[in-house]
């Protein structure tokens, strides 16, 4: 697949909500996720740690408004999407806005990073 190609499935895997295939088809087995400086979680390697990451997220979130996966920008081997989402976390007051910038790296037909660009929150149960 080409890097625009793997940008499109994961748009069409992100907005249907299927993020276990995202990560089965297109991620590389020792991929690495980074979150901003001062996110609550660090930067992880490897398809477990994406597990685990993943579930500790869905576990903070008590209710889920809606989200919205923008189109990509594709330049050499790297891509980029806006994503966007409303959810209540588990504590907090209400609803809260999530807006973050992706950006990905593909090698190989894979995709091997993904970073997160966004405004982090002190604790998203104050947010």
């Amino acid at each position: 697949m080409t890097v625009q190609e793997i940008a499109n499935r994961l748009v069409e895997l992100c907005r249907s909500g299927d993020y276990q295939t995202c990560y089965k088809e297109l991620y590389a087995e020792n991929a690495w996720s980074i979150e901003p400086e001062g996110a609550p979680s660090p930067p992880v390697q490897g398809m477990e740690a994406f597990a685990a990451k993943g579930k500790a997220w869905n576990e903070s979130i008590q209710e889920f408004h809606g989200s919205s996966v923008g189109d990509p920008i594709v330049s050499g081997n790297h891509f980029a999407l806006p994503m966007s989402m409303n959810c209540t976390f588990k504590g907090a007051p209400g609803p809260t806005n999530f807006e973050e910038l992706c950006v990905y790296e593909v090698q190989n037909g894979k995709i091997v990073k993904e970073q997160f660009f966004y405004q982090p929150a002190m604790d998203p149960t104050t947010a």
